[in-house]
């Protein structure tokens, strides 16, 4: 597939700022000390974060005026019911701030937050895991790798902000939740990186074309010139180019971060989470681009693959 730029940006920022919510909220239910001015700074952080996704979202279109549309098929399509979730999602977030304003801080809205978020990583996930043409995407890991690197982002995030604001009782509990989900994060995105790179697709240059020969040559793409087809569903990096990605992703998405938590955790340094951060955006968003050009739809069989 061809990775659309705004959908990336999206995709990564806008989970990232749930993850962020997620963990505000599970701070402030498990009753750790964090203080008001520091929670609402926090949440203004990720209502940025949600705005910036949104815009993203609708530099993807071809009309943006219509966006609205995308609600009616609620009932068959989950990128309609991302649609509604999202603005449900940033309306209590922006709630949940203006209560901290207000000085009422209960535990409705913090509750409400974890289950919209929820509901937003799973409406994001099956719009790619339920197209079963899709073998890369078509699979449980997809649901998981979105959740946990959305958690892992928000956790580094929130532990970069604990540092730079000085809230050391904060950050005592969220750097150590950091590291052990973004190690799961890690694993989980290793297994579905494994598992796509093994993979054996269904679908045939015979299936493809409707050709039956045993030996097959593609000698065209299937057509004169470019296409709609050509433009969106390839993304035209040859395959030095995809391990260059691959490799960075881990490494920057991952490893790294990693390695510099650990440091933080050990040695109770603030710094390292910030640097921690710092790496992994970058990481991320190879990861995402990856996510995207990794998979192969079908009619690339016919309009792409050249002899």
């Amino acid at each position: 597939m061809n990775p659309a730029f705004s959908v990336v940006i999206f995709t990564t920022v806008a989970g990232a700022a749930q993850g962020l919510v997620v963990a505000l909220a599970l701070a402030r239910l498990a009753g750790v000390a964090v203080a008001p001015a520091f929670m609402s700074d926090a949440l203004m952080v990720a209502e940025a974060m949600l705005l910036v996704g949104l815009g993203a979202s609708f530099a993807h279109l071809g009309r943006p005026e219509r966006a609205w549309r995308a609600v009616l098929m609620w009932r068959t399509s989950w990128l309609s019911r991302e649609v509604i979730v999202l603005p449900a999602f940033i309306g209590v977030v922006a709630l949940w701030w203006l209560a901290l304003l207000a000085g009422i801080d209960g535990l409705v809205l913090p509750l409400i937050a974890i289950a919209l978020a929820a509901l937003l990583w799973y409406c994001t996930a099956m719009i790619y895991a339920c197209l079963r043409f899709i073998q890369e995407w078509a699979q449980p890991l997809t649901l998981v790798n979105f959740t946990l690197i959305g958690l892992s982002s928000g956790l580094v995030l929130l532990s970069a902000l604990a540092a730079l604001l000085h809230q050391p009782h904060l950050l005592a509990a969220t750097g150590p939740a950091a590291l052990a989900v973004t190690v799961a994060a890690w694993f989980t995105r290793t297994l579905a990186l494994r598992r796509n790179a093994a993979l054996k697709h269904k679908s045939t240059l015979q299936s493809a074309t409707g050709i039956r020969a045993e030996k097959l040559v593609q000698k065209s793409m299937g057509m004169s010139a470019g296409a709609f087809n050509t433009r969106e569903f390839f993304h035209k990096a040859g395959q030095a180019a995809l391990k260059k990605v691959r490799l960075a992703l881990i490494v920057l998405g991952f490893a790294l971060p990693t390695v510099l938590m650990l440091w933080g955790v050990a040695a109770a340094s603030g710094a390292a989470f910030v640097l921690a951060l710092l790496v992994q955006v970058p990481g991320l968003l190879a990861d995402r681009w990856f996510f995207f050009a990794q998979a192969r739809h079908p009619q690339n069989l016919y309009y792409q693959v050249v002899s």
